[in-house]
């Protein structure tokens, strides 16, 4: 409000019309509307910026990276640019913010964005990929609508905005190929008259709002212009008082010559008195009844005198002489600057009155809003001013209610729950904004009508009926209802109604708060369904597969019936997983669980029972030859080829079958049995199914109980090394070892490798037998160094386990240093298929381990792929001939052959060989005329304990 019209005359004519209004204020209605737009754009530019980068997030891989970075940083730029402008406008002073160069950079600003936008949806958007651009235009779309609702203040700010960011879109999308942009298009063209017909209706509020705003303030300035009015009139009475006295001063040093003169004047004095008195406890009753206190400055001496200091700041009058002494310390810092501004600008003439509201510190400690009012009654030669009088009064409890009424209405407008005021007569009186999003009515469509107008159905209006009588019964009524939105939509809604009474105890209005349940609803059924099924393949869950399990035998004990239970498990899936990546992996699962339903449709449940196993529950089988039937076909479907994220896959099955009453008599067991079915299956290569027996439950008892004592086993110290020694075929002498652990049970004696190697590997206890046998390889080695033997090369076999551990070197390293062995005499071996678990991996760790000195070698090579160029990469020393080409060598033969190309393509790569299995002296000859390295088998030795190695070592040292 500028300061024409804050002091507008009181007689002044005053506008009637909002028309008038209009007129009279447009240039404050403009920097209003101006400063509106600053303070609302901040979080749609933000939210602008947000969508934005999670819109480059999305289409990164999909677009060019060069186009996607350009329009990722302009829109960084434009965003923080806009964020300047209006930092800089808060900072600029009420009288520039007015200026219009304010309002053209808003909107330079607004169309910027919009054209950002724009480009956005016809740049970057792919036309192929719908759930993309049902996620970028659902991003985008956010950010217009929360630009389009913070600039429709102004219709020419939202048109700046909205016409370049919706018309090239539009036309854009109408104008393509393809049909499920054009239906983009048609909801964009939707959106735009939406947004328009929205726009339209909130600047008619803000444009009526600020109107009566501003004309109240011109009443009230005429108001208080007038009483300012009385307070002069008032100051011309004390005036005429001082010039009365000063009358009856003239008169007493006249008294000799006028006595009878004053004699009688001084009766009418008297009566003059008389009346002056009255009037004067007249004007300080009035005074004491308006709570006004008053003040006296002299600006001079800057003394200042109070009336009511005690009742208004707790103080006592002799506490507050002097102003800057005894009253500026007390005023609260964030008002200094207002404070000596009014003041300022009254005294310099640029405002008829002095009035401003400060708080003050109360002398009990709290602050109390004061205001001030008052004007300079004297002036100097110079225009000075020397004194000044005025009023004050607490207006704390005004500005309480002030607060309070703002914080309700904004709560009223920014709860998230629809409301509705009704008079007595249910007529509604007034609804917040979060009531027409969910009805759909707008609030001058729906205020001032009665709530029975707004019900369609009878049903409805019999309820209706029922709440208003329960609200007149109890005063309260809460409950759930099914009510219609604008478009005819039903809803379910929570509806909530309390009655107001006045002081009187009678009606005054009915507040209603009410919730829309749709997505409450909707989560329900969601959680409901996510609770009973698989989110990946739809499939029954483990928690529904129990239930319909349980219920499945209830009524097989009723009827008498047998059920079957399929367990089904994927073979080598995690490979698969680890390979292909989760995207491949979850598309086979989904595969997989549609192969299922179209192959078993007789089925009573089929389920997912984690990531790749499933269950199919079979009530009232035929025959056990129609369960092998059935686990035929399926294994035959799952093994169809398919191609998945372009690969074709083939993926085979292991199924464990178990029978109700017939095998168990619980379900727990059912399911147990089941999957010991399925584990066997597993060993015996998987792709086949295995119903469950008595025998099959043994081995798995006779599995598990092994499986505890080899746990016990590492830990009491029950495994041992042993040695095969390797001969070197150039001089005959026994150049290394290969250390192989074998377990002294304390009953069962020494258990054979076989039965228990393939276990701990199943269990994970491999790990800890081949640190064991590491370290106790070395420090053997080392021993014999020590005591003069020889200095031979001990050769370790490594477990995939160990590799996929990744402490591999670091655990190789610590040994080395623990034991004193040097890394070029000890060797690590592992497996040609276990080579190709991680080809990349495998390769970076052995060439660290070869920086390091260590030997390493390919062990059972022949037996896996035998690729050349997996050799040529892999940095080894040794290649191991599999003794399956060594026990049937003769002459001629095909193993001679395999064995003469295998020396051949070994030597040409600068690689040593050694043959396992040796066993016979032709053999041996046969590999010597061959050149082959080493060789080791029971023609030299079988694996022994240290001290017998350590006897041939020395046997070897009084030959040589």
């Amino acid at each position: 409000m500028t300061a024409s019209t804050l002091f507008a005359p009181a007689s002044g004519p005053t506008p009637t019309s909002s028309r008038e209004v209009a007129q009279l204020f447009a240039t404050d209605i403009a920097a209003e509307r101006t400063r509106m737009l600053y303070q609302g754009s901040q979080v749609p530019t933000l939210f602008m910026l947000l969508s934005g980068v999670v819109c480059a997030f999305l289409l990164w891989g999909l677009l060019s990276p060069l186009l996607l970075i350009g329009w990722s940083i302009w829109l960084v730029i434009l965003a923080v640019l806009r964020l300047v402008q209006v930092r800089a406008f808060n900072k600029a002073l009420p009288s520039r913010q007015a200026e219009r160069h304010w309002r053209r950079l808003f909107l330079l600003g607004a169309g910027a964005s919009g054209l950002t936008l724009a480009f956005a949806v016809i740049a970057l958007v792919p036309a192929d990929v719908f759930y993309l651009q049902a996620l970028i235009y659902g991003l985008i779309g956010a950010a217009i609508l929360s630009a389009s609702v913070a600039y429709a203040i102004s219709f020419s700010a939202f048109l700046t905005f909205a016409l370049p960011c919706l018309l090239p879109s539009v036309g854009y999308l109408l104008l393509s190929d393809n049909p499920v942009q054009r239906g983009w298009g048609l909801l964009g063209s939707i959106l735009l008259l939406s947004l328009l017909v929205v726009a339209w209706q909130v600047n008619r509020l803000v444009q009526r709002s600020l109107l009566q705003r501003f004309h109240n303030q011109a009443l009230i300035s005429n108001l208080e212009h007038a009483k300012q009015q009385a307070e002069g009139l008032n100051g011309e009475l004390a005036h005429e008082v001082e010039q009365r006295r000063r009358a009856e001063r003239e008169l007493r040093s006249a008294h000799g010559e006028l006595e009878m003169r004053v004699a009688e004047r001084t009766l009418e004095l008297d009566e003059t008195t008389y009346a002056l008195t009255k009037s004067r406890a007249r004007l300080t009753l009035a005074i004491e009844a308006s709570e006004l206190g008053l003040w006296d400055w002299d600006l001079q001496s800057d003394e200042v005198h109070h009336s009511r200091l005690k009742e208004i700041f707790g103080l006592e009058p002799d506490e507050v002489k002097v102003m800057l002494r005894d009253l500026k310390p007390r005023l609260h810092p964030d008002d200094l600057s207002v404070l000596r501004r009014a003041l300022v600008e009254h005294m310099k003439g640029r405002s008829e009155d002095y009035q401003v509201e400060y708080r003050i510190k109360h002398a009990n400690g709290h602050w109390v809003w004061i205001e001030d009012r008052g004007r300079a009654v004297e002036r100097d030669a110079e225009g000075r001013v020397m004194r000044m009088l005025g009023t004050r009064r607490d207006i704390s409890a005004r500005k309480v209610q002030e607060q309070q009424q703002q914080l309700a209405a904004t709560v009223f407008e920014a709860a998230s729950e629809g409301i509705v005021i009704l008079d007595p007569d249910y007529r509604l009186l007034s609804v917040n904004q979060a009531f027409s999003d969910v009805t759909g009515y707008r609030q001058d469509e729906v205020v001032g009508k009665s709530v029975i107008s707004l019900i369609n159905s009878g049903d409805s209006r019999r309820q209706y009926q029922m709440i208003r009588l329960e609200l007149e019964h109890s005063g309260s009524w809460r409950g759930e209802l099914i009510e219609t939105r604008k478009n005819g939509e039903l809803y379910p809604q929570w509806l909530q109604l309390n009655v107001v009474r006045d002081s009187r105890d009678n009606v005054s209005h009915i507040v209603g708060f009410f919730a829309d349940l749709s997505s409450r609803r909707e989560a329900e059924e969601r959680l409901r369904y996510l609770s009973h099924y698989d989110e990946l393949t739809g499939l029954a869950n483990r928690s529904l597969f129990k239930e319909r399990l349980h219920e499945a035998s209830q009524r097989a004990r009723q009827s008498g019936r047998s059920i079957a239970l399929l367990h089904v498990d994927l073979d080598r899936f995690k490979l698969l997983n680890d390979s292909l990546g989760h995207e491949v992996a979850d598309q086979l699962l989904r595969q997989v669980s549609r192969r299922l339903t179209q192959t078993v449709p007789e089925a009573d449940t089929l389920a997912r029972l984690s990531g790749d196993e499933f269950a199919i529950l079979i009530d009232s089988y035929g025959s056990l030859s129609s369960l092998a039937r059935l686990a035929s076909r399926l294994l035959s479907k799952l093994r169809m080829p398919m191609t998945l994220g372009g690969h074709e896959l083939v993926v085979s099955a292991s199924v464990g079958i178990s029978l109700l009453p017939d095998n168990a008599r619980e379900i727990s067991a059912l399911v147990s049995q089941a999957n010991m079915a399925m584990q066997h299956a597993k060993h015996l290569g998987g792709n086949t199914f295995q119903f469950f027996t008595d025998n099959l439950q043994a081995c798995t008892l006779e599995r598990l109980q092994l499986e505890n004592q080899l746990r016990k086993g590492i830990q009491e110290g029950q495994l041992e090394v042993f040695y095969q020694p390797k001969l070197c075929l150039a001089d005959d002498s026994l150049n290394a070892a290969e250390a192989l652990v074998r377990w002294r049970h304390p009953e069962l004696g020494l258990v054979p490798p076989s039965d228990f190697i393939g276990l701990a590997e199943e269990t994970g206890l491999i790990g800890a037998i081949g640190e064991f046998v590491l370290r106790q390889a070395c420090k053997q080695a080392y021993a014999w160094q020590a005591q003069g033997l020889a200095q031979i090369r001990v050769s370790v076999n490594l477990s995939v386990h160990q590799l996929r551990q990744g402490n591999l070197l670091s655990l190789v390293r610590q040994v080395l240093d623990e034991t004193g062995l040097a890394p070029q005499f000890l060797e690590l071996e592992l497996t040609e298929s276990q080579l190709l678990d991680n080809v990349e991996s495998v390769i970076s760790t052995f060439r660290q381990l070869r920086e390091l000195g260590i030997k390493l070698a390919i062990d059972d090579f022949g037996t896996g792929y035998s690729s050349l160029s997996y050799l040529k990469r892999f940095p080894v020393d040794y290649v191991k001939i599999d003794q399956t080409f060594i026990r049937d060598l003769t002459p001629g033969s095909e193993d001679a052959a395999i064995t003469r190309a295998i020396i051949a393509m070994a030597h040409s790569l600068e690689l040593k060989v050694v043959a396992e299995g040796v066993e016979t002296q032709a053999q041996m000859d046969f590999l010597k005329s061959q050149r082959c390295d080493e060789i080791q088998g029971y023609l030299i030795s079988k694996p022994v304990p240290a001290e017998q190695f350590a006897q041939l070592l020395r046997e070897q040292g009084d030959k040589f």
